[in-house]
């Protein structure tokens, strides 16, 4: 059974810092092209930041560009999203996502299998 399960949310304070994890079983992350969605209550989903599976390219969003990173971990078969500079309109559920296939990655939907979900909340 594929699954993947998003941890590491919480609440933090405005300036702080967290790192959101994207755990996978079933299936092998690097042969799949990795997204991280948010949406906060009333809003859309947007897409924050990806990973392609061709050649390992990175995207964000340009309210998380310089603040967000994305990064793999093979070993442990886990994306990752650091999040740090957090501001309360990052507050939001988080989700990742995933496609098979060696292709680039998008802030789009264009993935298959997603995550339940790990809630951030930035406040003072």
């Amino acid at each position: 059974q594929l699954q993947l399960v998003e941890s590491g949310g919480g609440l933090v304070q405005p300036g702080g810092s967290l790192r959101l994890s994207c755990a996978a079983s079933g299936f092998t992350l690097d042969y799949y092209a990795i997204g991280w969605f948010r949406q906060a209550p009333g809003k859309e989903r947007e897409g924050v930041s990806c990973m392609s599976s061709s050649d390992g390219s990175t995207y964000y969003a340009d309210s998380v560009k310089g603040r967000f990173t994305i990064s793999r971990d093979s070993a442990k078969n886990t994306v990752y999203l650091q999040l740090n500079s957090l501001k309360p309109e990052d507050t939001a559920f988080y989700y990742c996502a995933a496609v098979r296939g060696f292709r680039l990655c998008s802030l789009r939907n264009m993935y298959d299998y997603w995550g339940q979900g790990t809630q951030v909340t930035v406040s003072s």
